[in-house]
Order: structure tokens, then C-alpha cells, then sequence
């Protein structure tokens, strides 16, 4: 038997999952929920750390990143800490100082991380005259109350 008393709104609801959807918060509101609204002081803070690290002593940032980490520097892949924290310790200088130009923030509401692009001047064996520049994306995603970093670009910018 057939319910008479069921309103149109009901029987629709049951004929066509897809209007009951509609009936639900929608993705934004549920994305933005996940938003970190701190996101741009994470990002800014997190790379000042970043590069006051690997200016004054590359091996400590193994800290910042874990076993999922990935590095993609100047198209070549590095996954975990110690193997991209080995790759950057060989690169081919003695001193390091990196300039931030810009540092670009955006959250992440999938996990509630932080993307930040980085561009800015390389200083290299205090070749001041002639800096490089580079750019640079990290993603940092949350743990444990702190954030790591998930995956880190570099690119010198030359041609």
C-alpha cells in the first residue's frame, strides 16, 4: 500500500537520490569548513623557517619533511626525508642565501594544508652581483598539531 499522506517533497526525495542532495550542505560550505584561516601566517612563517635553514645548516631540514614527502628539484624526484634532505645537502656550494621576492599563500581545504609559491633571488657563494632566480611551491600539510612539508618544486628560473 501507498502512503497518501506523503508529501511531493518526500516521494521526490525517495524517486531521485539526486534532489535529495540538493537538500544537503552544499561542497563549498564543506570545503570551506576545512580551510586553515591562518593559512597565509602558516605559509609566510613556515618559509622563513625553510630558509633559514638550508641557509645556515641544510641538514636540519630533514625536521620539516617525512617518509611521504617529495621533492621535484630541476625535474628529478627525491621521496622522503632523508633522501631529499641528501639531495640538497649535495648540491654544489658552499654558502647559500636565499632573497624571498614574493611568497604566495593558499589553503588547501582537501586537508587543511597550506600551498605556498615562493620566487626570489639565490645568492651562492657570495656571489652577490650575479643572484640567481628561482621559484619554489611547497605543500604543507597538517600533523600532530604542526604542519610538514608534503611536497616541495624547485626551479631555477634561467633562460
Amino acid at each position: 500500500l501507498k502512503c497518501e499522506c506523503e508529501s511531493e517533497e518526500v516521494r521526490l526525495a525517495r524517486a531521485s537520490p539526486r534532489h535529495a542532495v540538493r537538500n544537503k550542505a552544499s561542497p563549498k560550505a564543506a570545503a570551506m569548513a576545512s580551510i586553515n584561516p591562518q593559512y597565509q601566517q602558516i605559509g609566510e612563517q613556515f618559509t622563513q623557517h625553510y630558509y633559514q635553514i638550508f641557509d645556515s645548516n641544510r641538514q636540519g631540514l630533514v625536521a620539516l619533511y617525512n617518509d611521504s614527502s617529495l621533492l621535484t628539484f630541476e625535474g628529478e624526484q627525491f621521496m622522503g626525508a632523508t633522501s631529499i634532505v641528501q639531495k640538497i645537502v649535495s648540491l654544489p656550494f658552499q654558502t647559500v642565501q636565499h632573497q624571498v621576492v614574493k611568497a604566495d599563500c593558499q589553503p588547501n581545504p582537501s586537508n587543511g594544508g597550506v600551498i605556498v609559491f615562493v620566487t626570489g633571488n639565490l645568492i651562492v657563494d657570495g656571489g652577490a652581483a650575479t643572484p640567481l632566480k628561482f621559484a619554489q611551491v611547497f605543500h604543507l600539510a597538517p600533523s600532530g598539531g604542526s604542519f610538514f612539508c608534503q611536497n616541495d618544486m624547485f626551479r631555477l628560473n634561467i633562460g
